[in-house]
């Protein structure tokens, strides 16, 4: 895998064969992208985190929503992102919600009861049915692992993540964008996984997380 038949800006934070990561607001990275197959990431929860460079209030993420779609829609066929249950309706009406299901002992109490699942928004036709390569599922199970390591409060799950990534792209050498990379569990499966990725993290703390696991010589995935 290489990097020179794209144009991208300069300056990444850190860059592989398969990776780059750039140090940056999303938004001053996404109008210098070149198209992409994949917009993968998890927004921010508006639960009032205080980050070095971001305060995760409802107002913020609504503005990051409002400023950040109209790049997505221009540089992929499919975007997916995972939220908070009492976050969905924040974003533009998706094509339709996958499920990431925790299991019967849930997360979070809600006026349901307790939630035993996730939503993953998608926007954009399923890319197993598009290629006639047969129906899958519109759900995953979370796959219990050790406790984060990484530092980061929303650090995802990597067995997890990695078969969302194949549910979302099917073909190897793919190139999907995270502009919420955090502790860089996407760029790391996706790097395992024979694809390629783009993350962009606002925090320089996250940056080097992300970078470090990527530099990690590991078996691949199995999922």
């Amino acid at each position: 895998m290489n990097w020179n038949n794209l144009e991208l800006p300069d300056n990444p934070y850190y860059q592989d064969d398969a990776v780059l990561i750039y140090k940056a607001d999303c938004r001053e990275i996404l109008p210098d992208l070149s198209k992409v197959d994949l917009v993968l990431t998890d927004f921010p929860y508006a639960n009032n985190t205080e980050y070095i460079s971001y305060r995760d209030t409802p107002d913020n993420l609504q503005g990051l929503i409002k400023d950040t779609f109209p790049y997505f829609n221009s540089l992929a066929p499919l975007i997916a992102c995972t939220t908070g249950i009492g976050n969905i309706f924040l974003y533009p009406p998706p094509t339709w919600i996958l499920c990431w299901y925790i299991g019967q002992n849930g997360q979070l109490s809600t006026p349901w009861g307790f939630n035993c699942w996730q939503p993953i928004l998608v926007w954009g036709a399923d890319p197993y049915l598009a290629r006639g390569l047969g129906r899958r599922p519109d759900s995953l199970r979370h796959e219990a692992e050790k406790p984060d390591i990484f530092k980061h409060p929303c650090s995802k799950p990597i067995k997890t993540w990695s078969k969302l990534i194949m549910r979302l792209s099917p073909i190897g050498s793919q190139i999907i964008l995270d502009p919420f990379l955090g502790s860089g569990t996407t760029a790391y499966c996706a790097k395992k996984l024979n694809r390629k990725c783009i993350g962009i993290e606002i925090e320089e703390k996250y940056c080097e997380i992300a970078a470090n696991r990527c530099r990690q010589e590991v078996m691949e995935l199995n999922v």
